[in-house]
């Protein structure tokens, strides 16, 4: 793997990069970073690609500007196109995770012309909310914990997850992966809270995370601070105000998306991956990873590899 920083939308972004043909930009969700991309690296480098993973904006060793501003979808679109640009390529297949996954429904839809496909996992692509979504979020949960209202606040969750990141992101990969039982984690908890009240901590780390792999992330975190990261649900009500000129506008580039079945965001819309079809014109194949939870990619690493690339290869 070829460890290297670029310069794209006016900051300094690491990205790991193994392989050479056709560029495949992987962007990571929360709370994660270039390494759970790990699997696939190799995996697409060996199946003809140029597989590139990057720190996204505020994580790991990307720069992560203190303004919550600077965390606008809009700013998350122009350092994947400022990414392809650096790389010294035309165009990208784009594969997200999570939140890299709301990015890569909005590359693909906002800029057809550098993405030529889209491959989400867990997170599927959704048209604009009625109304602002921390609105819709504080009347559906209105005297329960949720987990996207809590991070709101600049300062708050940053003081409870920064105490001891290790432990913050053990009980976090736990809570939110196939293994751990049914408890309160991220929603239906009492309104005052934190995130972390409730959640298993395990005697033993699930088979697909190792004492390394953890302490890799840790280190991350401890040196750069969950901030960066938090900022990102800081701007969903500013993203509902500037993306509205897109508004019914349907992903035309083919798509993938993978999901564990397992996920939590099944439990908040069962229906999702139906309703997406409305809205995603090319939708080459929705998979359900049976017995995986939201770390797809890194819980199912064959399946998701297989996918993956028939469906580039399919292109």
């Amino acid at each position: 793997m070829d460890h290297r920083f670029l310069s794209a939308n006016g900051i300094r972004h690491h990205v790991v990069e193994q392989g050479s043909g056709p560029l495949v930009l992987l962007l990571h969700g929360w709370p994660e970073g270039w390494y759970s991309w790990r699997h696939q690296l190799g995996a697409l480098a060996e199946a003809g690609y140029r597989a590139v993973a990057a720190d996204v904006r505020g994580y790991g060793q990307t720069d992560a500007p203190a303004d919550v501003a600077q965390y606008r979808m809009r700013e998350m679109v122009g350092d994947a196109v400022g990414l392809v640009d650096a790389l010294g390529e035309a165009d990208a297949v784009v594969v997200g995770h999570d939140w890299g996954a709301a990015i890569a429904w909005q590359c693909a839809l906002r800029r057809p012309d550098r993405f030529r496909a889209v491959a989400a996992l867990s997170v599927p692509f959704t048209a604009r909310a009625p109304a602002p979504p921390i609105a819709i979020f504080r009347k559906r949960f209105e005297g329960r914990f949720f987990y996207m209202l809590y991070f709101q606040q600049p300062g708050v969750a940053e003081a409870e997850l920064e105490a001891d990141p290790r432990r913050s992101l053990r009980l976090i990969y736990y809570a939110a992966s196939g293994e751990a039982p049914a408890a309160p984690g991220f929603f239906g908890k009492p309104a005052g809270a934190k995130l972390l009240d409730g959640m298993v901590d395990p005697p033993a780390l699930p088979a697909w995370l190792t004492e390394d792999d953890l302490d890799l992330y840790a280190t991350d975190f401890a040196r750069a601070g969950f901030r960066g990261g938090l900022n990102r649900y800081r701007n969903m009500d500013q993203d509902w105000e500037e993306l509205a000129d897109l508004a019914g506008a349907k992903v035309q580039t083919p798509a993938l998306f993978i999901v564990g079945a397992k996920d939590l965001g099944m439990t908040l819309r069962p229906d999702a991956v139906e309703a997406m079809r409305k809205h995603v014109v090319d939708l080459r194949d929705a998979l359900v990873v049976p017995g995986a939870g939201h770390w797809i990619q890194q819980e199912a690493p064959a399946q998701t590899n297989e996918a993956l690339i028939a469906f580039l290869r399919g292109l």
